[in-house]
């Protein structure tokens, strides 16, 4: 008789464990499973994990497997991984496991749906490669070829060829016979990579992976992948996941977006699973970015990634120029349009020219928030408690979080006073603005309320590299990954917006946004012109940006990041408490901090912070309070096993009170 542990397909906390089962026939792990559960013995799903030699409980009492649904359902490697995942963040067997199916059934035959049909692939003219190229590509391919393990960080400026090097990679790869795995920060940029993928493979060796997929569509790639007829994988960040063998190659572009964070349960950091993933295979990570994150290019110097460095653009066109605008002196001057003087300058030349402009406002909507003169309320959804957003276009108050839509009182709904005022500048705004002083240029916006599906993004991106848009107006879509031949200028509205954000990052996502958006300047024959836009000229993040000085911003935070404590010097975990009374919460939360001092010792308390009520929950018939730790390095799995034994005595005794780990979160407030 044969023992094994299963993980069953069971969302409750309750089952959050691995059970015991024994089987007459031979499994193995990732073999899909029917297995009796509960106490009337209902068939679950289950996944077979690990093999077992010796039993806690006596074999009569252990209930056998009931029938094998799918051999080798998920590659070895794949149960590994999630049971790891398990470990290393403190999520249920659940949630891990999940990260590596794909919902849905079989389809019926012929009736498989295949996202991005229309596609037929950019035509691939050979390119002779620079020096820095061929230099890293030599290295890449070296491993690759060699079978050894090992993770570069490319570091490259806007423009410099980083793409290329991918793809040569890839081939390499696949050439060997292995799978490569190539990842985008958002699902905007998968349009045009799978062209250029498509062009040099052929579309039918690729599969697409992400989260707008439809049910169908993602189980069909996901099958496809399975079965091995697609070797290559494109996606945002759940491709990672995808159910490959033989991983040779994981990409990462532009690696320092926290979109690779996963912010969602289950809360994973994709650099961690895309290197779990490729030291199974002996394979390689490749990180690539023009602004690499401050923990990537420390680990870089302490030599845990190899560095590569692209210092020059592909074709030779300098850097573009960057001015800096200060606000303060424009308001002094009398100027109180959303376009400093030098900006509006420039964009009548370059429009005069017949060159585009992209215009970044990283904040949806007309107005940040709305609120009265009279008394100084400030609208809020009263769902989340956040300050409601004007949208013009919708003429209505909308929250970001949930998504719910108020109209615009006319009246204070505190004082009755009329004196109701905007502030803050959104998308919508500026996108007026181009059309009320240049009224002969066609605008177009690129934000999440521009999009209501992926063919709205292809429309707005290909009419503006078709030259059919003269100006573009968006966040941050607009200002990472997407190369434009004719863009003379770039303007920044407001640069300094995510300076006083609440987050110890703020300065180093500022650096990175205002690099990135400059980045789209010029990228062809003519240097461009970038106009930074700020009430704040002599923050260091915005000056090393407009210098395109990254090794001098790096050295400035990474000091701040060790007098504060703060990654890569720590791990800053974020344990969250949720019940439906407040009291509750909380006494979980302090009861949740003398567990830990009472397990790791005294010390401690001066590395938690908290407990504090989490400001951006949103939910009306819960509250959620939180403590955030600056865990050593070193300490992270004893004290995830610590929170992990407290979840399991709450659990015990029947507490109401839900908890959650957040490893290096992206947002702490």
């Amino acid at each position: 008789m044969k023992y094994i542990n299963v993980t069953v397909d069971n969302k409750s906390r309750f089952a959050d464990n691995l059970f015991t089962y024994s089987a007459g026939f031979d499994l193995e792990p990732g073999d899909l499973v029917n297995v009796p559960f509960g106490s009337h013995d209902t068939p679950k799903k289950a996944i077979v994990c690990t093999e077992v030699n010796d039993p806690d409980c006596p074999p009569d009492r252990i209930k056998p497997v009931t029938e094998v649904l799918r051999k080798s359902y998920l590659p070895e490697e794949a149960v590994k991984t999630a049971l790891w995942m398990k470990q290393r963040y403190g999520i249920k067997y659940h949630d891990a496991f999940r990260c590596f199916i794909a919902e849905g059934r079989p389809p019926k035959p012929g009736k498989e749906k295949e996202p991005y049909k229309d596609i037929k692939g950019n035509m691939y003219i050979p390119e002779k490669l620079t020096g820095e190229q061929q230099s890293a590509f030599d290295k890449i391919r070296g491993a690759i070829e060699n079978n050894a393990q090992r993770s570069f960080l490319l570091w490259g400026v806007t423009s410099s060829g980083k793409t290329e090097v991918y793809m040569r990679a890839i081939r390499c790869a696949v050439d060997q016979g292995k799978t490569a795995i190539m990842l985008v920060p958002e699902i905007s940029l998968t349009g045009r990579m799978i062209e250029d993928l498509a062009g040099r493979f052929g579309k039918e060796r690729i599969a697409v992976l992400h989260s707008r997929l439809t049910v169908r569509e993602r189980y069909d790639e996901w099958e496809r992948i399975r079965q091995g007829k697609a070797d290559i994988v494109i996606g945002a960040r759940m491709a990672v996941f995808a159910p490959l063998e033989n991983i040779g190659l994981i990409v990462m572009d532009e690696e320092q977006e926290p979109s690779y964070k996963a912010d969602m349960t289950p809360k994973y950091d994709t650099v961690d699973i895309a290197l779990k993933r490729v030291i199974h295979y002996n394979g390689v990570l490749l990180l690539g970015s023009a602004t690499p994150s401050v923990v990537s290019y420390y680990r870089a110097r302490q030599g845990i990634y190899e560095l590569l460095t692209l210092t020059e653009r592909f074709n030779g066109t300098p850097l573009p120029k960057v001015m800096t605008a200060d606000m303060r002196e424009e308001l002094r001057a009398g100027n109180n349009t959303v376009f400093s003087r030098i900006l509006y300058g420039l964009m009548k030349e370059e429009l005069a020219s017949g060159r585009q402009i992209i215009l970044l406002q990283n904040r949806r909507g007309y107005s940040n928030f709305v609120s009265c003169r009279e008394c100084g309320n400030v609208m809020k959804c009263p769902e989340c408690g956040i300050s409601l957003t004007y949208h013009k276009t919708d003429e209505k108050l909308i929250c970001h979080y949930c998504g719910r839509a108020f109209p615009v009182p006319e009246t204070c709904p505190v004082c009755g006073s009329s004196y109701i005022r905007h502030f803050g500048i959104g998308t919508e705004q500026v996108e007026e603005a181009v059309k009320k002083f240049f009224p002969e240029a066609v605008t177009a916006r690129l934000d999440i309320d521009s999009i209501k599906n992926r063919r709205d993004m292809d429309r707005i991106i290909n009419d503006f590299a078709g030259g059919r848009t003269n100006v573009l107006v968006g966040t941050q879509l607009a200002a990472k990954g997407l190369d434009f031949d004719n863009v003379g200028l770039v303007g920044i509205i407001a640069a300094d917006t995510g300076l006083n954000i609440p987050d110890y990052r703020s300065a180093e996502r500022t650096f990175q946004l205002v690099t990135q958006a400059a980045g789209r300047a010029g990228r062809r024959e003519r240097q461009g012109a970038v106009v930074i836009q700020t009430y704040e000229p002599d923050n260091y993040a915005l000056t090393e940006a407009a210098e395109h000085d990254y090794e001098d911003f790096y050295r400035q935070e990474i000091k701040l990041r060790a007098l504060m404590d703060y990654p890569p010097y720590t791990d800053l975990i974020m344990v969250s408490f949720t019940a439906e009374e407040e009291n509750l919460a909380f006494g979980c939360a302090g009861r949740a901090v003398a567990f830990i001092e009472e397990a790791m010792g005294k010390e401690w308390g001066g590395h938690i912070l908290g407990p504090r009520r989490t400001l951006n929950f949103k939910s009306k018939d819960t509250v959620r309070a939180h403590i955030l730790v600056k865990c050593p390095k070193g300490d992270r799995n004893r004290f995830i096993y610590t929170i992990e034994n407290f979840n399991k005595n709450i659990t015990d005794k029947r507490v109401k009170c839900s908890t959650d780990i957040d490893v290096n979160p992206y947002s702490a407030y």
